[in-house]
């Protein structure tokens, strides 16, 4: 269908750019106060069923998936709204390689293929891994990419948990993070139960840290209490992800915990996460609301925040013709927000 911009324009419900309080010196600080130009707000593209994995292409086409209709979406430059796939085995994280090739995390539930493919330039799809050890991932959600091409993604299990076949020799469930070799296909398990649920995913610029979400909403206790925190770990000199060095950025407490995230040109980490309407028992709304929040990486400052009147904000990622657009899927919709 086509999405005219006027009438986006009118419709829109615009949020106002602030800014979180925070201490210490602004003068030590590399980076500026604020990613987005002032009076900057975020505003709807398209609206589907349900928003998640925004990936950019150089072809000036925004891909998205509709999860609850099971399909990949995409938006053109012009603004007319396609269908990539359909269906898409439950596809939830996207991006592009350094080869301009699609790679979707296939989740679980009805539909779900639970794997994670590629795209290749012909449109065949190849199947990186849909096992590790001879079992079934959980539901595959999120994936990011090094500077050589190795691909992590997270396996987090939310809804139904009678199917899981990830568990240790305890048989406590495994809600893991995932390494594919660009070389050898390999794959390797490089977090266990250093975090609850991972959900997010993003590799430094400088290939120093794996960044996780860590985002507990539902399951046992019905989340309550659940780990609502972004994590930082480091990678030795040989490339191997250390996962005793888990480092807690941020931590969202009692609200909604982060979702997906980008990364900055700066490097900062640009999170989706909060609630505007709290999702009892297991989610408050107290302090941090819906939004994009951006972090430093590696003090964990909270330097900006720009607010999004929708529920649920999902993920994000950097596009545009220039790099300078961040585009967000909330609430049933893709949202846009200029960069400076």
């Amino acid at each position: 269908m086509r999405v005219g911009r006027t009438v986006l324009a009118l419709a829109m419900t615009a949020a106002a750019l602030s800014f979180w309080p925070a201490s210490g010196d602004a003068q030590d600080d590399p980076f500026p106060a604020s990613p987005f130009p002032v009076g900057a707000a975020a505003k709807p593209e398209t609206r589907v069923a349900f928003t998640e994995g925004p990936a950019w292409h150089p072809s000036h086409n925004v891909f998205f998936t509709d999860i609850a209709n099971n399909r990949i979406m995409r938006l053109d430059r012009t603004g007319a709204l396609h269908t990539y796939r359909t269906p898409s085995g439950r596809a939830n994280g996207l991006l592009f390689d350094h080869d301009l090739r699609m790679i979707a995390c296939e989740g679980g539930g009805e539909g779900g293929n639970r794997r994670l493919t590629r795209t290749e330039s012909d449109g065949s799809v190849t199947v990186l891994t849909d096992r590790f050890e001879g079992k079934r991932y959980n539901s595959p959600n999120d994936v990011a990419i090094d500077a050589d091409g190795n691909l992590y993604f997270t396996d987090p299990r939310y809804g139904p948990r009678d199917d899981i076949e990830q568990r240790d020799a305890d048989g406590r469930d495994i809600e893991g993070v995932y390494r594919i070799d660009a070389k050898s296909g390999e794959v390797t398990r490089v977090i266990t139960h250093e975090v609850e649920r991972p959900n997010g995913v993003a590799v430094s610029k400088d290939g120093r840290y794996l960044f996780v979400a860590d985002n507990v909403n539902d399951g046992p206790n019905d989340g309550v209490n659940g780990a609502r925190k972004l994590w930082r770990f480091s990678f030795a000199a040989d490339g191997t992800l250390d996962p005793e060095s888990g480092k807690i950025l941020f931590n969202w407490g009692t609200d909604r915990g982060p979702d997906g995230m980008t990364l900055g040109p700066d490097g900062r980490l640009f999170v989706a996460a909060g609630f505007n309407v709290p999702n009892l028992p297991a989610e408050t709304s107290d302090r941090y609301k819906a939004g994009i929040y951006v972090i430093h990486p590696d003090t964990g400052k909270l330097e900006a925040f720009l607010p999004v009147l929708a529920d649920m904000i999902t993920n994000c990622t950097i596009g545009g013709p220039e790099g300078k657009t961040l585009y967000i899927t909330a609430g049933h919709k893709l949202w846009s927000v200029p960069l400076k």
